[in-house]
């Protein structure tokens, strides 16, 4: 198996590596609020932090139910990002309007779309939708995105994330391949779900904490959506990038490619 990458691959997992590594919108959305993302969370009730993750992983479940049997396999040759991006604005604008209220409402419709744009981002670099570990690594793409409570600097890489969602992965892909999805008869599933969750929760409290602002409105959530989904996009563009190239040279190869890029940024920084 080829070791050494060509100049075009090396450039394409250099592009990935600072999508990737980079996955923080808590500043952009700082710039929007006009206040520290940190003091607009510590204004959410107690009771609603709880609530939040509830609408998270119900809204995972149903673009997981979206990805599983709704998603097909249409050649896409360049991603619709601006069209998903636009539907994403517009639900954002019924968060910013009604507040917390609009989230259970909002959230579901939000990532649905976004599951849209990164399977259309998947199939761009030449995933199969028919394959349902591609379904699931659709999924992923919310908890490559976001971070955990639980997570520090040796935890948060983009290798650590997949090595820690592998296996649920597997045994949510084996089980899908049979079986129709339901929370009570699919605990690999739901297990998968639930990791995904927790790294998603994260970046949707933030999303939620901001549009809750009562100054902030419909234009401003729709601007909020507009970042959280642009910030997806560019999770997703970079991640199916490297399975792309591990195709061509394999994991590992591409693994010690992706290393030696961050440690030459981290030289050059």
């Amino acid at each position: 198996m080829e070791t050494s990458l060509s100049d075009i691959h090396i450039q394409e997992l250099t592009t990935a590596v600072e999508l990737l590594e980079n996955p923080s919108i808590a500043a952009k959305i700082t710039n929007v609020i006009g206040m520290p993302i940190e003091k607009a969370i510590d204004f959410l009730p107690e009771n609603w932090q709880a609530n939040i993750g509830k609408i998270t992983q119900k809204s995972l479940i149903k673009a997981t139910e979206a990805a599983i049997w709704s998603l097909d396999d249409i050649e896409v040759e360049h991603p619709s990002n601006a069209w998903h991006k636009f539907g994403a604005a517009l639900s954002g604008g019924v968060g910013g309007f009604f507040g917390l209220a609009g989230l259970a409402v909002e959230l579901p419709v939000s990532t649905t779309i976004m599951l849209r744009s990164i399977a259309d981002i998947a199939r761009s670099q030449g995933e199969s939708l028919s394959d349902y570990e591609t379904k699931l690594a659709c999924m992923e793409v919310f908890a490559l995105g976001g971070e955990s409570t639980a997570d520090d600097d040796a935890e948060s890489g983009y290798f650590i994330v997949r090595a820690a969602l592998a296996n649920s992965i597997t045994e949510a892909s084996r089980y899908v391949a049979t079986k129709k999805i339901s929370e009570e008869s699919a605990p690999a599933l739901v297990k998968f779900i639930v990791n995904v969750a927790t790294r998603f929760n994260v970046i949707v409290t933030e999303k939620a904490a901001a549009q809750a602002i009562p100054a902030i409105g419909a234009i401003g959530g729709g601007i909020i959506n507009t970042l959280f989904i642009d910030h997806f996009q560019d999770v997703a563009k970079g991640h199916f990038i490297v399975r792309r190239l591990e195709r061509i040279y394999g994991p590992e190869v591409i693994q010690a490619w992706y290393t030696a890029v961050m440690d030459l940024k981290t030289q050059e920084a």
